[in-house]
């Protein structure tokens, strides 16, 4: 059974930097696209960025190209999201789940907890 553990989260100030991670346990991670996803209160997941089980190719909300990036570490079974210049609007709970490429948007196993994100100016 494949379970996703998210930490990371916090309280910045506009214009500061965080580095999410993601610790999956069971499966083979290093086959797995992973890709993490934001909620806001009140409304629906959305898809933030995505990465390949080799880490070659990802993708991202055009929303976030600019500031956020993913990354991988196989061997620790751990996908990070690193957010710079962080917005008001970031503010979400961030979860991260195994996709199905190569599209990586559409999760595939049971959503962690997430870690919440604030973000005050």
């Amino acid at each position: 059974q494949v379970q996703v553990k998210e930490s990371g989260g916090g309280l910045v100030h506009t214009g500061g930097s965080l580095r999410l991670a993601c610790v999956v346990s069971g499966g083979t991670f290093s086959t797995y696209s992973m890709a993490w996803f934001r909620q806001w209160i009140g409304g629906e997941r959305e898809f933030v960025a995505g990465i390949s089980g080799d880490g070659r190719t990802s993708r991202y909300a055009d929303s976030v190209k600019d500031r956020f990036t993913i990354s991988r570490d196989n061997p620790k079974r751990t996908a990070y999201l690193q957010i710079n210049n962080l917005k008001l609007e970031d503010t979400a709970v961030y979860y991260c789940n195994r996709v199905i490429p190569p599209a990586q948007e559409i999760a595939i196993e049971a959503w962690g907890q997430g870690t919440q994100v604030t973000v005050s100016e």
